[in-house]
């Protein structure tokens, strides 16, 4: 055996050992384990956004443990092992690649991507749309519906396209709000402008999701330095004036090594 799966071999039994002999971890179900698990996620998400590789290495070992755990509960209700599990996911890879593991050809990332759908849908899948789960946040979710559909051929077809899409949307939004129409009917006309808008991050090649973390983070460090700053002053956010408040606001602007002469 080698080093890796030694060191596999030894989560395995430290988690035997937990589960018989840690009051926690005795206690702990699927359902208690799901929300941590998810928490887990968002800070794997964090540490590859900031580019940390230590905490990006000490994140997947904690997500490794919630999937030894997992895999441990199926064990004692006799639904699964790990060995089901890891058997499981290597029939699927081989099935699924069969441009490596038979005689398909596919010379490109798109064409893999293509081949993957329809082998899903041979497998018996009823939708193309059946493995995007519904929790997921709803801009996540967007950008893996639409690159599901994608994979059957259902899409624009130039980048141009979905611009002009975009500036259509964002016309029938600007239309209702300022008719005055009923709230009902302004969020699904801003809810299709963001669906626009998501299409077209595809097509430039950007994800919506990382974009908007992205912009979060620029702007809470932007406020913080605003907050400092007028707490070294003596005052409150509330005593300031906007003219005052954007001072400080253009000093943390100028301090962002990317900075731009855009508002945010």
């Amino acid at each position: 055996m080698n080093e890796n799966g030694q060191a596999f071999e030894r989560l395995l039994t430290i988690m035997d050992n937990l589960r018989e002999k840690c009051p926690w971890d005795k206690k702990q179900t699927l359902d208690s384990l799901r929300y941590l698990t998810i928490e887990e996620m968002y800070e794997l998400s964090d540490a590859i956004l900031e580019k940390d590789m230590n905490e990006v290495k000490k994140e997947l070992g904690d997500l490794m443990l919630h999937l030894v755990f997992y895999s441990k509960i199926g064990s004692e209700t006799n639904d699964f092992t790990m060995k089901d599990v890891l058997d499981g996911i290597c029939e699927k890879l081989i099935r699924r690649h069969p441009h490596i593991y038979a005689d398909v050809e596919a010379n490109d990332s798109e064409t893999v991507k293509n081949n993957w759908e329809k082998i899903k849908l041979q497998e018996g899948h009823r939708s193309v749309l059946a493995g995007v789960p519904s929790s997921l946040p709803a801009m996540v979710k967007a950008y893996r519906i639409q690159e599901k559909v994608r994979g059957v051929g259902f899409d624009w077809e130039h980048p141009e396209q979905v611009w002009d899409k975009v500036q259509e949307e964002l016309q029938e939004l600007r239309h209702e709000v300022e008719s005055k129409q009923s709230k009902e009917k302004v969020e699904e006309e801003f809810g299709d402008l963001l669906f626009a808008l998501i299409n077209y991050a595809r097509f430039i090649d950007v994800n919506p999701e990382d974009a908007l973390e992205r912009t979060n983070k620029k702007f809470k460090q932007r406020f913080q330095y605003l907050e400092e700053q007028t707490s070294k002053i003596g005052k409150s956010l509330h005593e300031m004036t906007l003219a005052e408040m954007d001072v400080y606001w253009e000093e943390a602007k100028k301090m962002d090594p990317n900075y731009t002469t855009t508002k945010f």
